[in-house]
Protein backbone atom coordinates (compact mmCIF):
# COMPACT_ATOMS: atom_id res chain seq x y z
CA UNK A 1 0.00 0.00 0.00
CA UNK A 2 2.90 2.41 0.57
CA UNK A 3 4.22 2.20 -3.02
CA UNK A 4 0.58 4.62 -3.27
CA UNK A 5 1.79 7.33 -0.95
CA UNK A 6 3.07 9.67 -4.00
CA UNK A 7 2.67 12.70 -2.53
CA UNK A 8 1.52 16.00 -4.98
CA UNK A 9 1.86 19.72 -4.42
CA UNK A 10 -0.98 21.91 -3.17
CA UNK A 11 -1.82 24.12 -7.09
CA UNK A 12 -1.71 20.16 -8.30
CA UNK A 13 -3.91 18.68 -6.28
CA UNK A 14 -7.01 21.44 -6.19
CA UNK A 15 -6.28 20.98 -9.61
CA UNK A 16 -6.71 17.25 -10.09
CA UNK A 17 -9.97 17.96 -7.94
CA UNK A 18 -11.35 21.18 -10.57
CA UNK A 19 -10.24 18.41 -13.45
CA UNK A 20 -12.29 15.26 -12.01
CA UNK A 21 -15.21 16.57 -10.36
CA UNK A 22 -17.80 18.76 -10.86
CA UNK A 23 -19.15 20.74 -9.25
CA UNK A 24 -22.86 21.07 -8.85
CA UNK A 25 -24.39 24.44 -9.25
CA UNK A 26 -27.81 24.58 -8.39
CA UNK A 27 -29.45 27.91 -7.54
CA UNK A 28 -31.78 29.76 -5.35
CA UNK A 29 -33.51 32.71 -4.10
CA UNK A 30 -33.35 34.33 -0.80
CA UNK A 31 -34.56 37.05 1.19
CA UNK A 32 -31.54 39.84 1.28
CA UNK A 33 -31.97 39.07 5.18
CA UNK A 34 -31.75 35.27 4.93
CA UNK A 35 -28.19 35.89 2.13
CA UNK A 36 -25.39 36.32 5.25
CA UNK A 37 -22.55 34.75 4.07
CA UNK A 38 -24.00 33.23 0.49
CA UNK A 39 -22.50 33.55 -2.72
CA UNK A 40 -24.14 35.63 -5.98
CA UNK A 41 -25.29 32.91 -8.53
CA UNK A 42 -25.38 36.14 -10.51
CA UNK A 43 -24.41 39.68 -11.28
CA UNK A 44 -26.48 42.40 -9.30
CA UNK A 45 -27.46 44.90 -11.34
CA UNK A 46 -28.29 48.18 -10.48
CA UNK A 47 -31.85 49.57 -12.41
CA UNK A 48 -32.06 53.09 -10.80
CA UNK A 49 -28.98 55.72 -9.29
CA UNK A 50 -28.07 56.07 -5.98
CA UNK A 51 -28.55 58.66 -4.30
CA UNK A 52 -32.24 58.99 -6.73
CA UNK A 53 -31.15 62.78 -6.04
CA UNK A 54 -28.91 65.04 -4.92
CA UNK A 55 -28.74 65.05 -1.15
CA UNK A 56 -27.06 66.85 1.72
CA UNK A 57 -24.54 65.17 3.96
CA UNK A 58 -24.76 67.36 6.73
CA UNK A 59 -27.23 69.34 8.68
CA UNK A 60 -27.19 73.21 7.28
CA UNK A 61 -28.29 75.44 4.84
CA UNK A 62 -28.51 74.33 0.89
CA UNK A 63 -27.32 77.63 -1.18
CA UNK A 64 -25.97 78.73 -4.32
CA UNK A 65 -22.19 78.39 -4.05
CA UNK A 66 -21.01 81.56 -5.07
CA UNK A 67 -23.60 83.60 -3.16
CA UNK A 68 -21.12 82.18 -0.59
CA UNK A 69 -17.75 83.39 -2.18
CA UNK A 70 -16.04 86.02 -0.22
CA UNK A 71 -17.78 85.31 2.87
CA UNK A 72 -15.60 85.42 6.25
CA UNK A 73 -16.06 86.10 10.30
CA UNK A 74 -15.27 89.86 9.70
CA UNK A 75 -17.54 90.13 6.49
CA UNK A 76 -20.47 87.40 6.85
CA UNK A 77 -22.49 86.99 3.58
CA UNK A 78 -26.31 87.45 3.93
CA UNK A 79 -29.23 85.46 3.53
CA UNK A 80 -32.91 84.92 3.27
CA UNK A 81 -34.46 81.81 4.50
CA UNK A 82 -36.57 80.52 1.77
CA UNK A 83 -38.25 77.26 3.59
CA UNK A 84 -36.87 74.23 5.06
CA UNK A 85 -36.88 70.72 3.54
CA UNK A 86 -38.44 68.29 5.29
CA UNK A 87 -37.06 64.77 5.47
CA UNK A 88 -38.15 62.58 2.69
CA UNK A 89 -39.80 65.48 1.09
CA UNK A 90 -39.05 66.71 -2.23
CA UNK A 91 -38.84 70.49 -2.21
CA UNK A 92 -41.18 72.64 -3.92
CA UNK A 93 -38.64 75.97 -3.81
CA UNK A 94 -35.98 76.88 -6.57
CA UNK A 95 -33.56 79.02 -5.37
CA UNK A 96 -32.88 82.81 -5.66
CA UNK A 97 -29.86 84.93 -5.55
CA UNK A 98 -29.09 85.36 -1.73
CA UNK A 99 -31.42 82.90 -0.28
CA UNK A 100 -31.01 79.38 1.74
CA UNK A 101 -32.86 77.02 2.24
CA UNK A 102 -32.43 74.80 5.79
CA UNK A 103 -32.00 71.40 5.21
CA UNK A 104 -31.35 67.87 7.18
CA UNK A 105 -28.88 64.92 7.20
CA UNK A 106 -30.20 62.95 3.80
CA UNK A 107 -32.67 65.74 2.76
CA UNK A 108 -33.23 66.26 -1.15
CA UNK A 109 -31.47 69.61 -2.52
CA UNK A 110 -34.10 72.24 -3.98
CA UNK A 111 -34.08 73.38 -7.36
CA UNK A 112 -30.89 76.17 -8.20
CA UNK A 113 -28.59 74.64 -4.75
CA UNK A 114 -25.49 73.36 -5.69
CA UNK A 115 -23.63 73.21 -2.24
CA UNK A 116 -24.29 73.09 1.43
CA UNK A 117 -23.11 75.66 4.27
CA UNK A 118 -22.59 73.69 7.49
CA UNK A 119 -25.22 74.85 10.16
CA UNK A 120 -21.81 75.65 12.15
CA UNK A 121 -20.73 78.51 9.86
CA UNK A 122 -23.97 80.22 10.15
CA UNK A 123 -25.84 82.36 12.69
CA UNK A 124 -29.35 83.16 12.80
CA UNK A 125 -30.39 86.64 12.96
CA UNK A 126 -34.12 86.59 12.82
CA UNK A 127 -36.79 84.07 11.59
CA UNK A 128 -36.16 85.27 7.79
CA UNK A 129 -32.54 86.09 7.88
CA UNK A 130 -29.17 84.51 8.38
CA UNK A 131 -25.16 85.24 8.17
CA UNK A 132 -22.73 82.33 7.00
CA UNK A 133 -18.98 83.06 7.71
CA UNK A 134 -17.03 80.57 5.62
CA UNK A 135 -17.83 80.00 1.56
CA UNK A 136 -19.15 76.94 0.10
CA UNK A 137 -17.66 75.59 -2.95
CA UNK A 138 -19.93 73.65 -5.70
CA UNK A 139 -20.55 70.86 -4.44
CA UNK A 140 -19.79 70.90 -1.12
CA UNK A 141 -21.65 68.68 1.36
CA UNK A 142 -23.67 67.26 -1.11
CA UNK A 143 -23.80 63.39 -2.60
CA UNK A 144 -24.80 63.73 -6.29
CA UNK A 145 -27.51 61.72 -7.83
CA UNK A 146 -25.40 58.05 -8.54
CA UNK A 147 -22.42 59.68 -6.67
CA UNK A 148 -22.48 55.72 -4.85
CA UNK A 149 -24.24 53.73 -7.54
CA UNK A 150 -24.55 54.65 -11.37
CA UNK A 151 -28.10 53.50 -13.22
CA UNK A 152 -26.93 50.34 -15.36
CA UNK A 153 -24.07 49.46 -13.38
CA UNK A 154 -22.92 45.88 -11.62
CA UNK A 155 -23.69 46.08 -8.32
CA UNK A 156 -22.37 43.09 -7.01
CA UNK A 157 -20.45 40.48 -9.27
CA UNK A 158 -21.31 37.12 -9.63
CA UNK A 159 -19.28 34.57 -7.11
CA UNK A 160 -19.01 37.49 -4.55
CA UNK A 161 -19.77 36.07 -1.06
CA UNK A 162 -22.34 38.67 0.58
CA UNK A 163 -21.30 40.06 3.74
CA UNK A 164 -23.26 42.85 5.67
CA UNK A 165 -22.57 45.86 3.76
CA UNK A 166 -23.29 43.58 0.67
CA UNK A 167 -26.70 43.13 1.96
CA UNK A 168 -26.77 46.98 2.70
CA UNK A 169 -26.31 47.58 -0.50
CA UNK A 170 -28.95 44.92 -2.41
CA UNK A 171 -31.78 46.64 -0.38
CA UNK A 172 -30.12 50.24 -1.31
CA UNK A 173 -30.74 49.21 -5.12
CA UNK A 174 -33.88 47.48 -4.50
CA UNK A 175 -33.76 43.85 -4.26
CA UNK A 176 -35.94 42.17 -1.99
CA UNK A 177 -34.52 38.97 -2.80
CA UNK A 178 -31.30 37.49 -4.29
CA UNK A 179 -30.27 34.57 -6.85
CA UNK A 180 -27.69 32.54 -4.63
CA UNK A 181 -25.63 29.44 -5.07
CA UNK A 182 -27.09 26.52 -3.25
CA UNK A 183 -24.97 25.70 0.05
CA UNK A 184 -23.33 22.35 -0.65
CA UNK A 185 -24.13 19.77 1.92
CA UNK A 186 -21.11 18.32 3.55
CA UNK A 187 -21.59 14.75 5.48
CA UNK A 188 -18.97 13.80 8.28
CA UNK A 189 -17.09 10.67 9.05
CA UNK A 190 -14.98 10.40 11.95
CA UNK A 191 -13.33 6.91 12.16
CA UNK A 192 -11.06 5.31 14.88
CA UNK A 193 -11.10 2.72 17.43
CA UNK A 194 -10.01 4.90 19.51
CA UNK A 195 -12.45 7.64 19.58
CA UNK A 196 -15.74 8.19 21.60
CA UNK A 197 -17.98 10.95 22.13
CA UNK A 198 -17.87 13.89 23.75
CA UNK A 199 -20.20 13.22 26.37
CA UNK A 200 -18.20 9.78 27.67
CA UNK A 201 -15.49 9.20 29.66
CA UNK A 202 -12.22 7.95 27.84
CA UNK A 203 -10.43 4.73 29.20
CA UNK A 204 -6.85 4.09 28.83
CA UNK A 205 -5.80 4.49 25.37
CA UNK A 206 -9.31 6.46 24.07
CA UNK A 207 -9.80 10.30 23.16
CA UNK A 208 -13.24 12.00 22.57
CA UNK A 209 -13.95 12.92 19.26
CA UNK A 210 -12.80 16.17 17.78
CA UNK A 211 -12.92 16.17 14.32
CA UNK A 212 -16.34 15.87 14.09
CA UNK A 213 -17.45 19.13 15.60
CA UNK A 214 -14.59 20.70 14.64
CA UNK A 215 -15.32 20.27 10.64
CA UNK A 216 -18.93 20.39 11.46
CA UNK A 217 -18.12 24.53 12.54
CA UNK A 218 -15.92 25.47 9.64
CA UNK A 219 -18.33 23.48 7.18
CA UNK A 220 -21.43 25.86 8.53
CA UNK A 221 -18.78 28.82 8.89
CA UNK A 222 -17.68 27.98 4.96
CA UNK A 223 -21.11 28.65 3.89
CA UNK A 224 -22.05 24.77 4.09
CA UNK A 225 -24.16 22.41 5.90
CA UNK A 226 -22.65 19.76 7.40
CA UNK A 227 -23.93 15.93 8.84
CA UNK A 228 -22.47 14.04 11.46
CA UNK A 229 -22.46 10.28 10.49
CA UNK A 230 -20.65 9.62 14.17
CA UNK A 231 -17.93 7.45 14.66
CA UNK A 232 -17.09 4.28 12.58
CA UNK A 233 -14.38 2.14 13.76
CA UNK A 234 -12.08 0.04 12.00
CA UNK A 235 -14.21 -1.96 10.19
CA UNK A 236 -14.45 -1.70 6.26
CA UNK A 237 -17.04 -3.52 5.34
CA UNK A 238 -19.05 -0.65 8.85
CA UNK A 239 -17.12 1.94 6.89
CA UNK A 240 -18.10 1.37 3.34
CA UNK A 241 -21.76 1.44 4.43
CA UNK A 242 -21.52 4.55 6.28
CA UNK A 243 -19.81 6.30 3.34
CA UNK A 244 -21.75 5.14 0.86
CA UNK A 245 -24.92 6.48 3.29
CA UNK A 246 -23.01 9.76 3.23
CA UNK A 247 -22.42 9.54 -0.96
CA UNK A 248 -26.15 9.37 -0.85
CA UNK A 249 -26.77 12.40 0.88
CA UNK A 250 -24.76 14.78 0.46
CA UNK A 251 -22.71 16.37 -2.43
CA UNK A 252 -19.65 16.07 -0.11
CA UNK A 253 -18.50 13.84 2.11
CA UNK A 254 -15.34 14.00 4.83
CA UNK A 255 -13.60 11.29 6.21
CA UNK A 256 -11.15 12.03 9.10
CA UNK A 257 -8.75 9.39 10.12
CA UNK A 258 -7.46 6.31 8.24
CA UNK A 259 -5.88 8.51 5.59
CA UNK A 260 -2.07 7.38 5.89
CA UNK A 261 -1.05 3.57 5.36
CA UNK A 262 -1.32 1.55 8.64
CA UNK A 263 -2.12 -1.60 8.68
CA UNK A 264 -5.62 -0.21 10.27
CA UNK A 265 -6.35 2.39 7.92
CA UNK A 266 -9.19 1.67 5.85
CA UNK A 267 -10.04 4.96 4.37
CA UNK A 268 -7.49 4.47 1.65
CA UNK A 269 -9.35 0.99 0.98
CA UNK A 270 -13.02 2.35 0.51
CA UNK A 271 -11.91 5.11 -1.85
CA UNK A 272 -9.25 3.22 -3.82
CA UNK A 273 -11.74 2.81 -6.78
CA UNK A 274 -12.21 6.79 -6.89
CA UNK A 275 -8.91 7.95 -5.80
CA UNK A 276 -7.33 11.06 -7.41
CA UNK A 277 -4.34 11.75 -5.29
CA UNK A 278 -2.85 10.62 -2.13
CA UNK A 279 -0.32 12.43 -0.31
CA UNK A 280 0.07 16.25 -0.75
CA UNK A 281 3.51 18.09 -0.23
CA UNK A 282 2.10 20.25 2.92
CA UNK A 283 2.72 19.93 6.58
CA UNK A 284 0.50 19.18 9.02
CA UNK A 285 -1.96 17.68 6.57
CA UNK A 286 0.56 15.40 4.31
CA UNK A 287 -1.78 12.38 4.34
CA UNK A 288 -4.79 14.19 2.91
CA UNK A 289 -6.32 12.22 0.00
CA UNK A 290 -9.12 12.63 -2.56
CA UNK A 291 -11.44 10.97 -4.63
CA UNK A 292 -14.81 11.24 -6.80
CA UNK A 293 -17.51 8.02 -6.34
CA UNK A 294 -20.67 8.44 -7.61
CA UNK A 295 -19.73 11.94 -8.97
CA UNK A 296 -19.36 13.05 -5.16
CA UNK A 297 -16.26 14.35 -3.97
CA UNK A 298 -14.58 12.09 -0.91
CA UNK A 299 -11.70 13.80 1.20
CA UNK A 300 -9.80 11.78 3.43
CA UNK A 301 -8.38 14.27 5.97
CA UNK A 302 -5.77 13.46 8.48
CA UNK A 303 -6.73 12.29 11.72
CA UNK A 304 -4.76 14.73 14.16
CA UNK A 305 -7.11 17.95 14.62
CA UNK A 306 -4.66 20.37 13.33
CA UNK A 307 -3.61 18.37 10.15
CA UNK A 308 -7.44 17.87 9.51
CA UNK A 309 -7.79 21.73 10.63
CA UNK A 310 -5.19 22.73 7.98
CA UNK A 311 -6.14 20.77 4.83
CA UNK A 312 -9.95 21.76 5.42
CA UNK A 313 -8.58 25.21 5.28
CA UNK A 314 -6.90 24.72 1.96
CA UNK A 315 -9.21 22.10 -0.23
CA UNK A 316 -12.47 22.24 1.06
CA UNK A 317 -13.10 25.65 2.32
CA UNK A 318 -12.52 27.41 -0.63
CA UNK A 319 -15.36 25.08 -2.47
CA UNK A 320 -17.62 26.07 -0.18
CA UNK A 321 -17.27 29.78 0.28
CA UNK A 322 -16.62 30.24 -3.28
CA UNK A 323 -16.88 27.68 -5.14
CA UNK A 324 -13.66 27.85 -7.29
CA UNK A 325 -10.09 27.38 -5.93
CA UNK A 326 -9.62 31.28 -6.57
CA UNK A 327 -6.82 33.03 -4.38
CA UNK A 328 -9.59 35.24 -1.84
CA UNK A 329 -8.21 34.11 1.24
CA UNK A 330 -8.58 37.64 3.36
CA UNK A 331 -4.86 38.13 4.64
CA UNK A 332 -3.14 40.49 6.62
CA UNK A 333 0.81 41.35 7.03
CA UNK A 334 2.93 41.56 9.60
CA UNK A 335 6.43 40.74 10.92
CA UNK A 336 7.46 37.56 12.18
CA UNK A 337 8.91 37.84 15.34
CA UNK A 338 11.31 34.37 15.03
CA UNK A 339 13.03 32.13 12.58
CA UNK A 340 11.03 29.19 11.34
CA UNK A 341 12.90 26.02 9.75
CA UNK A 342 11.04 24.12 6.67
CA UNK A 343 11.79 20.78 4.92
CA UNK A 344 12.89 20.43 1.70
CA UNK A 345 9.59 19.43 -1.23
CA UNK A 346 7.17 20.62 0.63
CA UNK A 347 5.25 23.93 2.01
CA UNK A 348 4.78 24.39 5.44
CA UNK A 349 1.72 25.81 6.76
CA UNK A 350 2.65 27.83 10.47
CA UNK A 351 0.09 28.88 13.16
CA UNK A 352 0.20 32.21 14.08
CA UNK A 353 -1.23 34.60 16.85
CA UNK A 354 -1.16 38.32 15.51
CA UNK A 355 -0.01 40.79 18.48
CA UNK A 356 0.63 44.79 18.26
CA UNK A 357 4.26 46.00 19.13
CA UNK A 358 4.33 49.84 18.91
CA UNK A 359 1.86 50.23 15.75
CA UNK A 360 3.20 46.57 14.11
CA UNK A 361 1.02 43.82 13.60
CA UNK A 362 3.62 40.84 14.99
CA UNK A 363 3.25 37.15 13.89
CA UNK A 364 4.25 34.99 16.41
CA UNK A 365 4.44 31.27 15.46
CA UNK A 366 1.86 28.90 18.01
CA UNK A 367 4.03 25.90 17.88
CA UNK A 368 2.74 22.17 18.74
CA UNK A 369 2.44 18.73 17.54
CA UNK A 370 -0.46 18.65 14.80
CA UNK A 371 -2.49 16.51 17.46
CA UNK A 372 -2.65 19.73 19.18
CA UNK A 373 -6.22 21.26 19.54
CA UNK A 374 -5.20 24.33 21.83
CA UNK A 375 -2.71 25.31 19.03
CA UNK A 376 -5.68 26.14 16.28
CA UNK A 377 -7.91 27.80 19.45
CA UNK A 378 -4.80 29.81 20.01
CA UNK A 379 -4.26 30.92 16.89
CA UNK A 380 -5.80 34.12 14.53
CA UNK A 381 -4.04 32.61 10.88
CA UNK A 382 -1.60 30.67 9.55
CA UNK A 383 1.44 31.63 7.27
CA UNK A 384 2.36 29.68 4.25
CA UNK A 385 6.31 28.50 3.85
CA UNK A 386 6.84 28.02 0.23
CA UNK A 387 8.40 24.98 -1.40
CA UNK A 388 11.16 26.98 -2.96
CA UNK A 389 12.04 28.24 0.88
CA UNK A 390 13.80 26.45 3.73
CA UNK A 391 12.47 28.67 6.19
CA UNK A 392 11.55 32.47 7.16
CA UNK A 393 13.55 35.13 9.02
CA UNK A 394 12.70 36.67 12.30
CA UNK A 395 11.89 40.07 11.26
CA UNK A 396 10.62 39.12 7.69
CA UNK A 397 7.19 40.49 6.53
CA UNK A 398 4.71 37.57 6.30
CA UNK A 399 1.70 36.98 4.47
CA UNK A 400 -1.12 36.05 7.22
CA UNK A 401 -3.81 33.71 6.03
CA UNK A 402 -6.83 34.73 9.01
CA UNK A 403 -8.82 31.82 9.96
Amino acid sequence: MSELFQVVTLDKGRSLITNQWKMPQGIEKVKISESLNRRLAIDLMAAEPVPGFDRSVVDGYAVRAADTFGASESLPALFNIAGEVGMGDKPDVTLQANEAVAIATGGMLPLGADGIVMVEYTEKLDDETIEVFKPSAPGDYVLRQGEDVAAGSVVLAQGTVIGPYQMGLAAAVGYETLEVSKRLRVGVISTGEELVEPAAVPKEGQVRDVNSYCLAGMIEKSGGIPTLYGIVRDDSTLLQRTLDKAIEENDLVIISGGSSVGVRDLTLDVLSEGLIFHGLAIRPGKPTLAAVLKNKLVMGLPGHPASAAIAFYLLVQPLLKWGTYKNDEQTVWAVLNRNLSSGPGREDYVRVKLLSDNNTTVASPVLGKSGLIHTLTEADGMIRIPLSKEGLCAGEKVEVILF
